[in-house]
């Protein structure tokens, strides 16, 4: 494992990097690396936008937040041209992370979208003033590739694909790379892959092991060094409605989680 040094202070904050988290399949780890790589970006320095993009809202549940009492949403930014940013973010209890909640209206978006003019831009209009405000902003997409995961794309700068280490997960890959070649090729040139992070990983099993190697062999330096182990830690922080950083700032999760941040910035351009 190479040792990547901690990400350099930031003077002033501003033209954040947007980075989708992705991946069709669920269950693999995109809220919780989210959170979590929010949180250690947060302890970093950098100013953090987390972005629910999933109408099952579980990135804001996470965060302790009830989603049926949330007055504004994400839904009322991309529907409502007299929302503004400003009403609808919330503070995370972290500091330095701010949160755009996201309940079950979300699902209704997508239908809606479906006629408007430039629908796939709709995300990358109403992010464009909080660019200014912040370092990095996190797009938690919901496990497909619809009209949202592309809105999502089109207003990113990266991906990255965490990717739960057993067989199923592989096979479903190769579609997501080809939606985002899709969406390079058609609405986004900048778009990158900033990596694969290997999520839910018990070195006790050959077949851990051997969906990793696998993954190292289809996606070679994409693959972040960094992998996340298996660790009941994750679903107590969840409960609790914290990133593991705060709620057991000591665990090999959190631990994992901060070497990410520095693995992440390292491979961004230089800010």
């Amino acid at each position: 494992m190479p040792v990547f040094p901690d990400p350099p202070a930031v003077t002033e904050h501003g033209r954040a990097r947007v980075v989708s988290m992705c991946n069709q399949k669920g269950g693999v780890g995109k809220t919780t690396t989210t959170i979590n790589l929010g949180a250690s970006l947060a302890e970093f320095g950098r100013k953090v936008l987390l972005v629910d993009f999933d109408p099952q809202g579980s990135l804001s549940v996470g965060l302790g937040l009830n989603p049926h009492e949330m007055d504004l949403t994400i839904y009322n930014l991309l529907m409502d041209r007299e929302t503004t940013l400003d009403e609808v973010v919330v503070p995370s209890g972290i500091e330095g992370m701010d949160l755009l909640p996201s309940n079950i209206d979300l699902s209704a978006a997508e239908v809606q979208l479906v006629h408007e003019v430039a629908r796939e831009q709709t995300l990358q209009r109403v992010l464009a003033p909080a660019l200014e405000h912040y370092d990095v902003i996190l797009i938690d997409c919901q496990p497909s590739l619809g009209l949202l995961t592309v809105n999502a794309l089109t207003a990113s700068d990266g991906v990255i694909v965490p990717l739960e280490c057993e067989y199923f997960a592989l096979r479903g890959v190769a579609l997501l790379k080809t939606t985002i070649d899709k969406v390079r090729e058609r609405l986004n040139p900048k778009l990158e892959i900033d990596g694969v992070l290997g999520t839910m990983f018990d070195g006790r099993t050959l077949h851990s092991r051997e969906v990793m190697e696998r993954l190292v062999s289809a996606w070679g330096d994409k693959v972040f060094h960094t992998v996340i182990r298996r660790t009941v830690k994750f679903s107590d922080a969840t409960v609790a409605g914290e990133p593991i950083t705060s709620y057991a700032s000591s665990s090999t999760g959190a631990d994992a989680y901060r070497q990410l941040a520095k693995e992440v910035v390292t491979r961004w351009p230089a800010e």
